[in-house]
């Protein structure tokens, strides 16, 4: 449980610096920026991209964070009640989230209000919260009688 949570910190840290820094580079380029304020090791990773390949690499960075959440989440649910019966309600779950998620961002031209709603679900799937929560129902399960 140790190193997933370790794993789960460095994710969420490696996440920050990416998307922070990604987002500087797509406002610099996408708004023809003078200025980038994106960590120059990071724009000498990026140097020379197009906004294309910079929105590419966000959302490819993003289901990338989520299916590694989403392995966390069923390795720890595994360790916790013992076998993998909440694997597939955990790949359903993500699954549910996420497409909610798309559907709010698809939703956002008209009502701008869910684009926000959005972020937020994508962002619950790729930060740890998740694992919190299976922590903390595996307080609530049944404890054999002595």
């Amino acid at each position: 449980m140790l190193a997933i949570l370790l794993a789960a910190i460095a994710m969420g840290a490696v996440r920050d610096f990416l998307f922070i820094n990604l987002n500087y580079q797509i406002d610099f380029v996408g708004n023809q920026r003078a200025f980038s304020y994106a960590h120059s090791q990071f724009r000498g990773w990026v140097e020379g991209w197009d906004l294309s390949a910079l929105l590419l690499l966000k959302w490819s960075l993003a289901i990338g964070m989520i299916a590694f959440t989403l392995a966390l989440c069923v390795l720890l649910a595994r360790l916790l009640f013992g076998d993998h019966r909440y694997r597939w309600p955990l790949v359903i779950g993500f699954g549910t989230v996420g497409a909610l998620a798309l559907l709010f961002h698809a939703l956002a031209g008209p009502l701008p209000a869910l684009e926000g709603v959005s972020i937020k679900l994508l962002h619950l799937l790729q930060y740890p919260v998740v694992l919190f929560f299976i922590w903390a129902a595996s307080w609530l399960r049944q404890r054999p009688a002595r």
